[in-house]
């Protein structure tokens, strides 16, 4: 699986189709984002730990944001699975990236990291190594759905009030991309508050993920806390999908019911 990724980058590098390709790297003992610039440098490239798909993960797509605001002029590859080709194609959608300056490498994931994810679309759209997974439904949403309002309510007390206010779910998002954040406007969230005002944090970002999260998880990832973020955007996405008939970055050009401001 690796060399036939590898032998696709090979090629773009070569032909001068990109300036570089954004993926993963082993290097000083660690896999780490790596910009690949040359082919020499492939021989560092990984998919994760033991080119496992999908074991070590970072938010590509957000780097490649920045990257574009730097070059905008230029073309670069990037490495995608499934949640990650849903966040290039929001991002499109929200005028953060352009689809002519970038070319993806599809990777498709296991069905179990699939099934861990519980991930409707566990690949790509356009694959190039690996085999389709297939989809899972929410259960971890059902389960919670079961229980009444009052221990429903309960519940999700008792895991906003682990929160300690780091910032990682909203630094890590590749969805993330507002100029400024009103999480950290003293009026709503105080600074050094510990544990802050609850469940203010959590209810706000919940509602700015409305139509923009791709369910890749790497906010629950990040947490110190162990709140399970990626069951409470799942409940998001799938009230969006009930009411609106939308499923953020599935299909190619739509834009979110929020998102309906004309170029």
């Amino acid at each position: 699986m690796i060399e036939t990724i590898k032998s696709k980058v090979k090629e773009l590098l070569e032909s001068g189709e990109i300036k570089g390709f954004l993926g993963l790297a082993h290097k000083n003992g660690h896999i780490a984002p790596h910009l690949y610039q040359n082919v020499d440098e492939l021989d560092m490239m990984v998919l994760g730990d033991k080119d496992k798909a999908g074991d070590a993960r970072y938010p590509l797509t957000k780097y490649l944001t920045n990257i574009h605001k730097s070059y905008p002029d230029d073309t670069f590859g990037i490495l995608v699975r499934g949640c990650d080709d849903r966040a290039l194609t929001t991002l499109y959608t929200w005028n953060q990236l352009s689809p002519d300056k970038v070319l993806t490498v599809g990777l498709a994931c296991p069905q179990e990291l699939a099934d861990a994810c519980e991930c409707s679309q566990p690949f790509p759209a356009d694959i190039t190594a690996g085999e389709a997974a297939e989809g899972r439904e929410n259960t971890s949403v059902a389960e919670i759905d079961n229980l009444m309002l009052a221990d429903r309510f309960s519940f999700w007390m008792d895991e906003f009030v682990k929160c300690i206010k780091c910032y990682g779910c909203s630094n890590v998002c590749p969805m993330c991309f507002c100029n400024d954040c009103s999480l950290k406007c003293d009026e709503l969230v105080k600074n050094g508050q510990l544990p802050p005002e609850i469940p203010v944090f959590h209810h706000t970002r919940a509602m700015h993920m409305v139509g923009r999260c791709i369910d890749c998880g790497l906010c629950e990832e990040a947490c110190p806390s162990t709140i399970p973020l990626r069951t409470l955007y799942k409940k998001v996405n799938s009230i969006m999908d009930e009411k609106f008939d939308y499923k953020t970055g599935i299909q190619r050009g739509q834009r979110s019911p929020l998102n309906m401001i004309d170029k």
